[in-house]
């Protein structure tokens, strides 16, 4: 057996993983929308293909590439906002501050753990956003103008019950607090359980729509939490809290000097 032939015998079983390796990547970047379902069911149709190219079965083939070019113009209109935020995903950064030194940042970080950690011993509902490279303009610009210094005791001050600002979130840009009572966008995941509160549904929402980090802390529980890329990470004590914070704004920063 020549090589030409024995391509020809590997040829086929090589695009199928090359395939199934492009079609597990595009479920992971829609992973936790409401197109997940959808891409995972065009996969399943996607190996039928294959394995009716396979088998030479000509009327399913036909029948099977008219409907993934129906199928590709319709799930652009139809998951438009899914693919402008998978996008912008790809596109950002993750540098917390290209102005900040280490130092600088560790100090902010403290602050941070210290207020939401005495919040929590409170069972004092809050939602901390620190902004990253994609600029919370927009959001700023719904709540109330602050330009304060991150300090502990400021962040206790606004999420009292008292404060006519406690509702809404905080925008921490640099070492300041932008503003508080902002609001934020609600995550379109269908997949939440029903008992995730507003609060934490709007944190996923600012991580899915830009690369900003929230902090939680529960009121019904007291439980703090980070959001980040979509996502939510348990803490579990101040250390814990500082040293993911760490990580997400400094290390990658570290790696690009």
């Amino acid at each position: 057996m020549n090589f030409f032939e024995l391509w020809l015998l590997i040829k086929p079983f090589l695009e199928i993983l090359v395939l199934w390796w492009i079609f597990y990547r595009i479920l992971l970047f829609f992973q936790g929308t409401r197109a997940f379902q959808v891409l995972k069911g065009i996969t399943y149709l996607a190996i039928i293909f294959l394995l009716a190219q396979l088998l030479r079965f000509d009327t399913l083939n036909w029948l099977l590439m008219k409907f993934f070019a129906i199928s590709i113009l319709a799930m652009v209109i139809l998951f438009q906002q899914e693919l402008r935020h998978g996008l912008a995903r790809l596109g950002r950064g993750h540098l917390f501050s290209l102005f900040l030194e280490e130092s600088e940042v560790v100090a902010v970080i403290s602050e941070l753990s210290e207020a939401v950690f005495k919040l929590s011993e409170k069972r004092t509902g809050a939602i901390i956003a620190i902004e990253r490279e994609t600029k919370l303009t927009a959001y700023i610009e719904s709540g109330v103008y602050i330009d304060g210094v991150v300090t502990s005791e400021l962040i206790q001050t606004i999420f009292q019950h008292v404060s006519p600002i406690h509702d809404g979130g905080v925008v921490v840009r640099g070492q300041r607090i932008v503003a508080a009572a902002c609001l934020f966008p609600l995550t379109d995941n269908q997949n939440l359980s029903k008992i995730i509160g507003t609060r934490h549904r709007a944190a996923l929402g600012l991580t899915e729509h830009t690369d900003a980090v929230a902090l939680l802390v529960s009121e019904e529980t007291g439980e703090i939490s980070i959001a980040c890329d979509g996502k939510f990470i348990p803490v579990t004590g101040p250390e814990r809290l500082q040293a993911i914070l760490r990580d997400i704004l400094i290390s990658v920063t570290k790696g690009k000097k």
